[in-house]
This record gives structure tokens, sequence and C-alpha cells, in this order.
């Protein structure tokens, strides 16, 4: 049987999680986040628009299935430039042992630039939550392969307490159907199989259609041009995410504009076609989204 990639990463990730609990205690974290201004808006960041799809623009050095991406990277110089030239979202990896990031760089982006930061990381437990806040982060990756659904439950609602917003991420059908049955309300679709780390766009071309209308798409992994994001933007992606593409370029600026100078049919379409719903859960939603949050169905008060 093929080594599975996945597997390798979250067993050492919950080593890292004990070393980091061991080193800094949740009590400690939690201090540190009540003095903290509200979180900013990821999840209206992403709202649809007439004009295109958003697009999450992530400082990524390294990649397990990739290497080394960008041996010299400054990740606060491409997080400004990405802000600079229109990103609605930053995505930053803090995984150190597979992804070459750290959970630092959070706090010195966030300095930097206006939008909202995700933080990138394969989150197992509420610790984490406490510590991307703490770090900097407005939103949280919760991926449905890694955690059982009742875990992910948790995760999603300990992430509205801490005041992040959360991007559920899935990769099939089932993992689609466990996201919405939690209550996610920013879904992530992973054109990567994270087992293989092969990646395929058709995957959100093939989970888009079993999406109901309310909720906030997010097409993940593969996009090296425009004509690329045009095909989820048709089929109803409202957001892609884009690392390696970005961080590979020779001309980033060039790259955004390429990337988010789509205006397909989808974008409009997908606009009106969430609207249905999510207009009709403003009025109830709205005030409790200034706070902060990540995929829920509202964005809750930050720690306090």
């Amino acid at each position: 049987m093929p080594r599975n990639i996945l597997d390798d990463i979250v067993r050492d990730k919950r080593d890292e999680l004990r070393r980091r609990q061991q080193a800094t205690p949740l009590a400690s974290l939690e201090a540190r986040c009540r003095d903290l201004p509200p979180a900013r808006d990821f999840e209206e960041a992403l709202r649809p628009r007439a004009t295109g799809v958003g697009l999450i623009a992530e400082v990524k050095k390294a990649s397990p299935s990739r290497g080394t991406l960008a041996p010299t990277l400054d990740p606060v110089a491409l997080a400004t430039t990405y802000a600079r030239h229109g990103a609605d979202a930053i995505s930053v990896l803090t995984d150190e042992k597979y992804f070459h990031g750290h959970l630092d760089l959070l706090d010195a982006i966030r300095g930097a630039v206006p939008v909202p930061l995700l933080r990138k990381d394969f989150t197992l437990a509420e610790y984490q939550l406490w510590e991307s806040r703490a770090a900097g982060a407005d939103a949280v990756l919760l991926i449905v392969s890694i955690l059982e659904a009742s875990e992910l439950r948790d995760l999603l609602q300990a992430a509205k307490g801490v005041g992040l917003a959360a991007l559920v991420e899935c990769h099939t059908v089932g993992e689609l159907e466990t996201a919405l049955a939690v209550g996610a309300r920013v879904v992530g679709i992973n054109n990567r199989d994270l087992t293989t780390f092969n990646t395929r766009i058709e995957t959100t071309l093939e989970l888009l259609p079993r999406i109901p209308p309310g909720h906030i798409v997010v097409s993940e992994s593969g996009f090296f041009t425009g004509d690329q994001v045009k095909r989820v933007a048709v089929a109803g992606a409202h957001a892609v995410l884009v690392g390696e593409a970005l961080v590979t370029a020779s001309d980033v600026p060039a790259k955004i504009r390429e990337l988010r100078a789509v205006e397909a049919a989808g974008a409009v379409d997908a606009s009106s076609h969430s609207a249905q719903t999510l207009g009709a859960v403003d009025a109830s939603s709205h005030a409790a989204r200034t706070g902060g949050e990540m995929g829920g169905a509202s964005r809750p008060p930050h720690c306090s």
C-alpha cells in the first residue's frame, strides 16, 4: 500500500501539539486573547460579488509534494503584495515540518496587511484555536478527513466562542455531507487529495452541485491560470485559494490580476444563488458576525 502522507502529518502534528501544550498552558493563551480587538471578518471578505470570484492568496514556502517552492521567501513582503493588489484574504501556512511555516508568521503578517488571515494548519484540538487567535489569525482551517464528525462539530462551535471563522474543508461526497451536517457555513473544496497530494480541479466541479444555497464555497488548490479559475467560477464557486502559482510567479501582481480578472457568468449567478439564503439569515446573524468566526452560522464575539 502506498504511503499515506496525511497520516504522517497528523501523527507528527499530535506530537507537536503535546509539546506546545507543555510549553504554553491554555490559560496563558486565553489571557492573551482577552485584550485582543475583534477578528477581521473572513466570511464577509469572501461574500459573493458580481465582479468575480474572491481570492485567498497563500503564503507557503514548501509542501510535501513539491518540496521548497520559494527558498528566499519573505512572507511579510509577499503578504503585503497580495493585499496591495487585491487579495480578499491571506492564508498563512504555519506547519513547520512539512510546509516550512511558523506560527509567528501570523503576528508579523497581521501587522502589515488589513485583510483577514486564515491559519492554514492541521487543527486537531481546541488548544490550537486559542493559539491561532492569540497569534493573530481571524480564521482557521478544519479538515473533515482528519476529524470525527463529533470532533468537527465541537471544533466548529469552539471556534465561534474563541472568535474565529472556520473554513471547513472536504474532498469527497461523504466529507461534504459531514461538513454540511455539522453546520459549516464556509465550505472549502480541496482539489488536492491529501492522502496522495494529487490535484484535480474536477473535484470542485463534481461536488459544487451538492451544496445548497446559503453557503460560501471556496475552491482550493490546483490553480495556475485564469482559465482554470473561470471553470470553477462558472460552476458557482465564490472564491479560490491559490498558493503555489502566486509564490512561484515571476510577477505576483500580474498573476493576481490574471486570477481575479474572471468575471464569468458563474460569478454573477453564484452571487444571486447564495443571496437567496444568505439574505434570509442576514437579519439574525449580522450582529453576531461583527465579533468573528470562520465557517459556522454566524460570527461570535471575540475572546473575552
